[in-house]
């Protein structure tokens, strides 16, 4: 071997599991649009409603969040485990848990918008607790083994850099419905105030969810499984030691940690932006455009992000890109305190946001696999699902932490839904509102930025040296 790259026979080995097609790409890309179709609700749409329409209380709200993260580290590693031992069938591994699970996971975005305000106020609580850990454990039973899917579609780290991509195309596209109906709910009262509207909030999750099962079953269709992954040994204490092997990965733990703070960002800005254009800018229709603004970047750095990725390194260029989007929310701070704040600012600054986070939106995947590939080569783990659990567990906690940032800022500036349909913000709780807005994402950039650039351990030369590591395994 010379200059990290793999001999003739390594290559002979990787061209039997890989070849993918444009159709698989695609297939790829529709699991998660479908996925980010039915969670874009809880990111756009469900606090707000739980806030001004079942009239929950912020806190609440996040103390719900917080027990269904609790239950999710018990049940997500059970169900890696039951699909890391689960048998091949016919159809692979892993598609065939998206077709099964595909209507159950809408059916259950649906019942968390069902109408109960008829319901005494503990009927009310009692049943979003009941129906949101109900969605939550049943998008881990088909998001893993999705997830877990792009381990066996191909073994080229290239054709998996193009999967990481197209994933977070279709994810781009995914997040737009909810957006768009978080923007369309409202309707104007006999008072000239803007309320959301349970049925047009209803309507719209029931096409959506429908839409989604769609999109799940043509990834199930389109896509194909050419590496054989055999069924993990049953041994009494393995996801136990599985666990601890992947806490003591530092590349492992580095994406996870990484991966759940970004998350956390995006979650926080799509849920924050409901109340902040709501209330501050006072333009409710506007809502969806932060986030359009940011997923612009995406539909012309998609050509390119994974060239650049190889070519420089996809540490790098994700670590960078996320440093530039914390300067321009720093930036809207600094021009607050002179008191300069705009909508068309705003949403600039989104964009320039937008171009930065890009790289990592599109290449997320990609570095969560390169992970799992080093522990793969490192410590002989071929446990993907339950490591996918994990790492899918520790985004669901980047959901968990964006709720808490939303919610909490709302307690300090005493918000209630139920009387802000009488009463209206003070000037200082608008102002906090909007400081909040843009340095809670700024703290949390940064922080993946330093995670990233100086945890991660995964530059392009150890990556290469990774590559050539993997061949040798599946010879």
């Amino acid at each position: 071997m010379k200059d990290g790259k793999v001999n003739e026979m390594d290559n002979a080995n990787i061209a039997r599991t890989s070849g993918i097609k444009a159709k698989d790409k695609i297939g790829y890309a529709m699991g998660d649009l479908a996925s980010c179709l039915i969670f874009g609700l809880t990111q756009s749409v469900l606090n707000k409603y739980y806030t001004d329409v079942l009239e929950i209380s912020v806190l609440h709200v996040m103390v719900m969040t917080i027990i269904a993260r609790i239950w999710d580290a018990i049940n997500d590693p059970i169900w890696g485990r039951i699909i890391d031992r689960a048998g091949r069938k016919a159809d692979g591994r892993y598609r065939r848990w998206i077709k099964i699970f595909s209507l159950p996971v809408a059916l259950a975005a649906v019942l968390m918008f069902l109408d109960v305000r008829g319901l005494v106020p503990a009927g009310r609580l009692a049943w979003i607790y009941a129906t949101y850990i109900l969605f939550g454990m049943l998008y881990t039973c088909i998001n893993i083994p999705y997830g877990s899917l792009a381990q066996v579609i191909t073994s080229d780290d290239k054709e998996r850099s193009s999967l990481s991509v197209f994933r977070s195309i279709g994810s781009t596209f995914g997040a737009m419905p909810a957006m768009v109906l978080a923007s369309m709910c409202y309707v104007t009262m006999a008072n000239g105030t803007k309320e959301m509207s349970y049925s047009r909030v209803f309507t719209g999750v029931c096409v959506i969810a429908a839409l989604s099962v769609v999109f799940y079953l043509l990834c199930y269709l389109w896509t194909r499984e050419r590496v054989v992954s055999e069924p993990a040994p049953r041994q009494k204490g393995q996801t136990a030691q599985v666990i601890r092997t992947l806490l003591k990965s530092r590349p492992f733990l580095a994406v996870s940690l990484a991966s759940m703070l970004f998350l956390a960002a995006q979650m926080f800005g799509q849920g924050y932006n409901t109340y902040l254009f709501h209330h501050y800018f006072n333009k409710p229709g506007l809502t969806m455009l932060p986030t359009v603004f940011q997923y612009l970047p995406v539909a012309v750095i998609m050509f390119f992000a994974t060239r650049l990725g190889n070519k420089f390194g996809r540490r790098e260029v994700c670590s960078y890109g996320v440093l530039l989007a914390a300067v321009f929310y720093i930036a809207l701070f600094l021009l607050s305190l002179a008191g300069i704040t705009n909508v068309w600012l705003y949403l600039l600054a989104n964009l320039m946001a937008g171009i930065g986070t890009a790289f990592l939106f599109l290449l997320v995947w990609v570095l969560a696999t390169d992970a799992i590939d080093y522990n793969r080569v490192r410590y002989g783990l071929t446990d993907e699902a339950t490591s996918y659990a994990f790492y899918t567990f520790m985004r669901k906690l980047g959901q968990t932490v964006a709720t808490v940032l939303i919610n909490v800022p709302l307690l300090r500036i005493g918000y209630d839904g139920s009387e802000l349909k009488t009463e209206g913000l003070s000037a200082a709780a608008l102002k906090t509102m909007y400081n909040d807005s843009v340095m809670i994402p700024a703290v949390l950039f940064l922080l993946v930025f330093l995670l990233l650039r100086f945890f991660y351990p995964l530059s392009k030369k150890k990556v290469d040296e990774l590559q050539v590591e993997k061949a040798k395994l599946l010879k």
